[in-house]
């Protein structure tokens, strides 16, 4: 249509500077040549008027536009502040209710925690107020055969006489008093600082190479005896005492994990811990925030539990795992009884170590308890980012058998047997290049290996 029209005035021009020409030409009688040269300039006028009266109409139709441009472009920025601040309403809303349901949520779990550290509290003080009743009730029951066994009885003293009999306390009563005698031996040992750290290496197989070590409890009576482990565990557990036994291996623990660094920043210790430790309502929220404040030694402190105890863990057990692996610590597990286990899961629950006896990993009955061959657990572990420790090794026959499942770490016998930790080392006022009793007693080196020692 603007073609058409352009064309339209292009020949109205003509026709109109063509008709003056021929009026000057025929009327006025002027020459063609003079005729034909006014004409050209009246049409070159009327193209001038023309061109010039475009512009100014497309420069205004072009204002117009930028105008209508500039009003859009001002409702689109009063909408977008508009939509931004409700948006920030809705987030500042949003933020409120978080808060508000985080609150109701931490009330409620402070609520049951509580509730769960009284019942633990009820059910310790049961279990004591029991060992003593049996341990009374014991004493009764010797009283009362002893003087059973004083009265007369014609028919059966000369037969029990004969047989050389003699009445003792029932099995029950005498396990009852051993248990409450363990309970006040660790009691005992707790309050007088009497609970000591033992060290066994961790070795790279084939070099021996120390690589870690596993810090073991042990406790000292106050005559000097030894108490094992096997021993005071279960009473311990039992009578919630467990707990401030962790407590005190996990703070020399980390003393000897700062010793070792300044050797040896690649050095690793493994550090045992109870289920009943992750949740204790006194202890555990202490234990967080020491290990909160050692989170420099993450990367070499390893905490290690049962496959038993990772297998049974409740919600609240789960959250305090949780909790220690969010401030970057991670685990291990040992006391394996089955092969049994999925490594992704084991994984993503911050297990980076298992631990599996060496008899248990070369015998039988690990490819038994599993559809995956036990030379093939080391490679599948590794893929998920888990290392294979045989623990138990006792013999040289045992450590060739290993290398072909290719096991990258051994622990045992062996090697070292667990010796005590120096108390100078703990208190760090002395200046020898060993924390451990005993400097001679030290992990065997394969033949050119380097072997570090503490």
């Amino acid at each position: 249509m603007f073609r058409v029209g352009a064309i339209f005035v292009v020949v109205c021009m003509v026709l109109i500077a063509a008709s003056a020409g021929a009026v000057l030409y025929l009327l006025v009688g002027l020459r063609a040549q003079e005729s034909m040269i006014i004409a050209i300039s009246i049409l070159t006028g009327l193209a001038i008027y023309n061109a010039t009266s475009n512009r100014q109409r497309d420069r205004a139709d072009l204002g117009a536009q930028i105008a209508d441009l500039s009003r859009g472009t001002a409702d689109l920025a009063r909408q977008v502040a508009e939509v931004g601040r409700r948006t920030a309403a809705l987030e500042e809303q949003g933020d409120k209710i978080v808060a508000a349901a985080d609150a109701q949520a931490r009330a409620a779990t402070e609520a049951v925690t509580t509730e769960l550290g009284e019942l633990s509290t009820l059910v310790r003080q049961l279990a004591e107020t029991v060992a003593v009743h049996e341990l009374k009730f014991g004493t009764i029951q010797n009283q009362v055969n002893a003087r059973r066994d004083d009265a007369p009885h014609p028919a059966s003293q000369p037969a029990a006489a004969q047989a050389g009999f003699q009445p003792g306390p029932p099995a029950a009563n005498t396990s009852a008093a051993a248990r409450a005698n363990m309970i006040e031996t660790i009691r005992n040992a707790l309050e007088g600082n009497r609970v000591d750290l033992y060290l066994q290496p961790v070795v790279t197989l084939p070099q021996r190479k120390v690589r870690f070590y596993e810090s073991l409890a042990r406790l000292r009576t106050e005559n000097g005896t030894i108490v094992q482990p096997n021993d005071f565990i279960g009473p311990a557990e039992a009578s919630g005492l467990m707990a401030k036994v962790d407590n005190q291996i996990l703070f020399r623990s980390v003393q000897v994990v700062r010793r070792l660094q300044i050797k040896n920043r690649e050095i690793g210790l493994f550090c045992n811990m109870s289920v009943s430790t992750l949740n204790d309502p006194v202890v555990f929220p202490e234990i967080l925030q020491f290990m909160d404040a050692n989170r420099a030694i993450a990367s070499s402190l390893i905490l290690e539990f049962r496959q038993s105890t990772l297998r049974a863990m409740g919600p609240l057990e789960t959250e305090g795992l949780a909790a220690l692996r969010e401030l970057g610590f991670r685990f291990s597990m040992d006391h394996v009884t089955d092969l049994r286990m999925e490594p992704r899961d084991l994984g993503e629950r911050g297990i980076r170590y298992v631990k599996v006896p060496a008899k248990f990993l070369l015998g039988d009955s690990a490819a038994a308890s599993t559809d995956i061959h036990a030379a093939d657990l080391s490679d599948l572990m590794g893929r998920f980012g888990i290392s294979l420790i045989a623990e138990r090794i006792e013999a040289e026959a045992q450590v060739v058998d290993l290398l072909e499942y290719d096991v990258r770490y051994g622990q045992g016998y062996l090697f070292s047997q667990p010796r005590p930790v120096r108390n100078e080392a703990l208190g760090g006022g002395s200046d020898s290049d060993s924390v451990l009793d005993d400097p001679s007693d030290r992990p065997r080196r394969a033949i050119g290996g380097t072997g570090f020692t503490l």
